[in-house]
C-alpha cells in the first residue's frame, strides 16, 4: 500500500504524455501525428487536483498542436514539451511550481521516465508500464496510460490530503464545478 504521508505532502504533479494520459498509440497521416486520444476522467483528476490547491505540470519528450491543445483546454501553464531528458526537466518543473522533490509526485509508463523517477518524492506507474518501470515506482495503478490512470492517482492524493468530497460526493464535486468556471 501507498505511504499516505507522501501523499499528504504533494504540491505538484508531474505527468508523462504518452503512455501516460493517452494510451501510447501514436495516430500518424501523410502530415505527420494525426490524432491523440486523451481520457475526459484523467482531465477531470487533472482539474479536480488544481482546484484543490495542487499544481500540474507536464512533460513529455514529444510535442505537438495537439497536445499543446489539451493543454490549454485543461488550464495547464506549467509544462515542458520536447524533453527526452526528464531529470533536468523535472528539476526545472519544481523549480518553477516552487516546491521540493517530496512535494512532487511523477507519472510514468516507460524507460524514459525513469530519470524523473530518481528525483521525485513520491513515483507511480500506470497498470501497464513496462516491468522494469513499475519494479522502480513506489505505486503502481491498476487502470492502464489513457484509461484513467491519471484519474486514479489523482483520488489517491485527494483522499489521503482529507478531500475526498471532491470527487465523491455531489455537494462536493458541485463546489469544484463552481471554482472551475470561475
Amino acid at each position: 500500500m501507498i505511504n499516505n504521508e507522501k501523499l499528504q505532502k504533494i504540491k505538484l504533479v508531474i505527468s508523462d504524455v504518452d503512455g501516460v494520459l493517452t494510451d501510447g498509440l501514436l495516430h500518424y497521416n501523410a502530415h505527420g501525428e494525426a490524432l491523440k486520444s486523451f481520457h475526459v476522467r484523467d482531465g477531470l483528476g487533472i482539474r479536480m487536483l488544481m482546484e484543490n490547491g495542487i499544481q500540474v505540470a507536464v512533460l513529455s519528450g514529444r510535442d505537438s498542436a495537439i497536445l499543446r491543445k489539451r493543454l490549454d483546454d485543461l488550464g495547464i501553464t506549467l509544462f515542458l514539451l520536447g524533453k527526452l531528458e526528464k531529470e533536468s526537466a523535472c528539476l526545472e518543473l519544481m523549480r518553477q511550481a516552487g516546491v521540493s522533490a517530496e512535494q512532487t509526485a511523477y507519472i510514468g509508463d516507460d524507460s524514459v521516465d525513469l530519470p524523473a523517477f530518481a528525483v521525485c518524492g513520491l513515483t507511480f506507474a500506470v497498470g501497464d508500464a513496462m516491468n522494469y518501470v513499475q519494479d522502480c515506482a513506489d505505486h503502481v495503478l491498476e487502470l492502464h496510460g489513457g484509461k484513467g490512470a491519471f484519474r486514479e492517482m489523482s483520488d489517491l492524493i485527494l483522499r489521503a490530503q482529507g478531500k475526498t468530497d471532491v470527487y465523491a460526493t455531489a455537494q462536493g464535486f458541485l463546489k469544484t464545478v463552481e471554482n472551475m468556471a470561475q
